[in-house]
């Protein structure tokens, strides 16, 4: 991707990037030894390596071995760059301090080393991407800690965040809701914007949309990465109607704080998620499944809240002037959850190399009030567990203060607050 340094941190971040990297090789005819073996130059990535050969800019990190051995003894190990894995010899326990304070802080300077050896071999960088989970001591801990110095060595570049939400429905661990809210207070003041991929969500995509029981997560990843695939597409291959990250945050965070965004994706079809698509679909089949709240990434009825503004991907053979009919028409049709005092807010963007697997694929991302459910589910259940002082001691052991909980919590609720405030005071259920 041109001028953009994705990390990885923790087990599902590292699950997550490795399968978003394999997903994009395919679209781009890169092998995992990373050579080209294509002869479309529209799909050849402008960053392509000079030598013949590519290594993404990709930096793995994890505190437990285990996951960086992994993805180095894998099928695509070699592609990417041994030297930008990075690990400690034990794992956290899901303990956020652990990843904050203790172990993360001592990794954090190896980790930002290979982020300015990555940045000073680009010509010009746009900004940084992160995939990580909010659960765990690496992904949330060392993650929010990762953020903290990258905003501080770069204040002027763009940051973006693919952040899996904990479930009470794939629960690992008690304390979820105390490391997923400390994450949260550190996500609000760092970050530009925030792809939320809610647990429950996806979990709920693949049992009732794939008809899926059996390992999960597996098929969680995949589903992620596509939809990460789809939303950079527009960074990697020239087009009408492209965007970068700093046009995308323009158009898509009208106020800074509030710049966590729901994903709608299709096709979303049963059966295989690697699975071939036999046929074309017409505009209307590409562009009113991205606005039902069954194919969003986020636990939320989208109807309940009202969108700021909205981002609406297409890939493939697709006829823009039928999609920009079909979008005007929704609009009009749905003008109720649109906020008034921001007017044309949906903005649309073509890549014309189609998914690989697919011939065309669309995907809305979307700023919307709405996202204030999740965040208060998570909430409720710090609250529930704090004011009991429930497990604060395995965190105060690592060096936190209590003051930090409180000054998470409140940072939670103001965001909570500000999202009533843009719909109108309605508070939703």
């Amino acid at each position: 991707m041109q001028g953009i340094i994705h990390i990885s941190a923790g087990q599902c971040g590292n699950q997550i990037g490795s399968a978003f990297w394999q997903t994009i090789a395919g679209e781009h005819g890169i092998d995992q030894d990373g050579k080209y073996h294509t002869t479309t130059e529209i799909q050849r990535d402008p960053t392509g390596a000079p030598e013949g050969r590519y290594h993404p800019r990709a930096v793995l990190v994890d505190l437990d071995p285990s996951v960086i051995n992994t993805v180095r003894s894998g099928e695509y190990g070699d592609f990417f760059r041994h030297d930008n894995m990075l690990s400690a010899q034990y794992g956290l326990g899901y303990n956020w301090a652990y990843g904050y304070f203790d172990e993360g802080a001592e990794l954090v300077d190896q980790v930002i080393d290979v982020v300015r050896r990555e940045a000073e071999r680009s010509e010009c960088i746009q900004g940084f991407q992160l995939s990580h989970s909010l659960v765990g001591g690496t992904g949330a801990g060392m993650g929010s800690l990762l953020l903290d110095r990258i905003r501080e060595d770069y204040p002027d570049r763009m940051i973006a965040t693919f952040s899996v939400l904990p479930s009470p429905k794939l629960s690992d661990v008690v304390i979820e809701p105390y490391n997923a809210t400390l994450s949260m207070h550190h996500l609000i003041e760092n970050c530009d914007k925030t792809f939320i991929f809610d647990n429950e969500a996806l979990l709920d995509i693949c049992n009732r949309t794939f008809k899926l029981s059996d390992s999960p997560y597996n098929h969680m990843n995949q589903l992620v990465s596509r939809v990460m695939a789809d939303i950079t597409s527009h960074f990697r291959v020239a087009g009408q109607l492209n965007s970068n990250m700093r046009t995308m945050v323009t158009n898509l965070v009208p106020f800074p704080r509030l710049h966590f965004l729901t994903v709608g994706h299709a096709p979303l079809t049963g059966g295989d998620l690697g699975a071939e698509t036999v046929h074309q679909l017409t505009a209307q089949s590409l562009v009113r499944p991205i606005f039902d709240t069954k194919n969003h990434t986020a636990t939320c009825d989208l109807h309940s809240g009202r969108y700021m503004s909205c981002s609406a991907l297409f890939r493939g053979r697709v006829s823009m002037d039928e999609v920009e009919d079909e979008i005007c028409s929704m609009k009009s049709r749905n003008s109720e959850y649109s906020v008034d005092r921001i007017p044309d807010n949906i903005q649309t963007s073509y890549c014309p190399v189609r998914p690989k697997g697919q011939y065309q694929s669309s995907t809305l991302i979307g700023n919307s009030t709405a996202i204030q459910v999740p965040l208060k589910r998570i909430g409720e259940q710090f609250d529930f567990m704090f004011r009991r002082k429930q497990y604060l001691r395995t965190y105060t052991m690592a060096g936190m203060d209590e003051m930090e909980f409180v000054e998470a919590q409140y940072n939670m609720n103001d965001l909570i607050f500000e999202y009533k405030d843009v719909q109108g005071g309605t508070e939703l259920a």
